[in-house]
């Protein structure tokens, strides 16, 4: 996702809402430095022969993309951590950049006489990778309840509309307004509040479909068409409709997405008074179970008794001399 732009010379307006930071792993800046630490490899192939240049060559190659994988699995799991409801990554990044790390390690180490050995150092090197940057994630994370048909249509319903979102990002883009490009992002950032609420209660998206599906392909095809009609002929007037354009379509999709907030307190609230009628025709309600401490009963002390006094305590009906 873009990230806001600010200053003093800033073309946004100061009183505009700032863009949600975008989630970053802590480790994301790791990987370059193990990248960094193989340059040897190829700053030495064009000292050596041609078998040692391909073996060399392939080394800082195949440590290079592993840890470029690494840094995107690194980056898929911070996104993964950050939503409360997130599907695992179709491919473990991280698995397959260890890999790779090793294997180039090996490679580099690999003499003719001692390949166990270059083999013990790529195993090191995927130990070490795995201890450094952790695993995969390999669980969905999902609400307890949810129906897993219903999450897999939400989903998909989610991957359209961000294609859309990327598309109107991709039409402004060429024409280098940094304002425009803002303006989308933001706009990017309001949708997916939508997005997150339909991820948590997937049962609300036949209420957002429309928004997801056919409305957002509108403000794809307008965009696409604005920029077209921009980038021949710089109209002052155009640009304002289709900015307000936007403000408007940004204030449905922001309302729709509180009207599923509200539906969700809704249901809680249900269950709760739910929970208190039940309660309640149990004879357990609120008011009998809070009891003020200056009301209760003071507990009555009773002074410990012998065996000879209790046996001349009189049985309850029973009449003592006295009467």
């Amino acid at each position: 996702m873009s990230q806001r732009f600010g200053g003093r010379f800033s073309p946004m307006p100061a009183e505009a809402d700032p863009l949600p930071p975008t989630p970053r792993h802590p480790h994301e800046g790791r990987p370059k430095w193990i990248t960094l630490a193989a340059t040897p490899f190829l700053l030495g192939a064009f000292f050596q022969g041609a078998a040692g240049m391909v073996s060399d060559l392939a080394a800082f190659g195949l440590v290079a993309s592993g840890m470029w994988m690494t840094r995107e699995g690194l980056v898929a799991q911070a996104t993964y951590q950050a939503r409360r409801i997130a599907r695992r990554p179709a491919i473990p990044r991280k698995l397959f950049g260890g890999v790779m790390a090793g294997v180039g390690l090996g490679l580099g180490a690999a003499e003719p006489g001692v390949w166990a050995e270059a083999g013990l150092i790529g195993a090191a090197g995927l130990a070490l990778h795995q201890i450094a940057f952790g695993l995969d994630p390999w669980r969905d994370k999902r609400p307890e309840g949810v129906d897993d048909f219903q999450q897999s249509r939400a989903d998909r319903m989610i991957e359209e509309a961000e294609a859309h979102l990327q598309a109107m990002a991709e039409a402004i883009a060429p024409l280098g307004d940094r304002r425009l490009s803002a303006r989308i992002a933001m706009f990017d950032a309001s949708v997916r509040q939508l997005f997150d609420r339909v991820r948590d209660n997937p049962a609300g998206l036949a209420s957002a479909r429309r928004y997801l599906g056919v409305y957002l392909m509108g403000a794809r095809d307008a965009t696409a068409r604005f920029a077209d009609l921009h980038a021949r002929r710089r109209d002052a007037a155009v640009r304002a409709d289709f900015e307000a354009f936007l403000d408007d379509l940004e204030k449905d999709f922001i309302a729709r997405a509180d009207r599923l907030l509200e539906g969700d307190r809704q249901a809680l609230d249900i269950e709760m008074s739910v929970l208190r009628d039940r309660l309640a025709r149990e004879g357990l309600t609120g008011a009998a179970t809070r009891i003020d401490p200056a009301e209760r009963p003071a507990l009555e002390s009773r002074e410990a008794q012998t065996l000879d006094e209790l046996l001349r305590a009189p049985f309850p009906g029973q009449r003592t001399p006295r009467d």
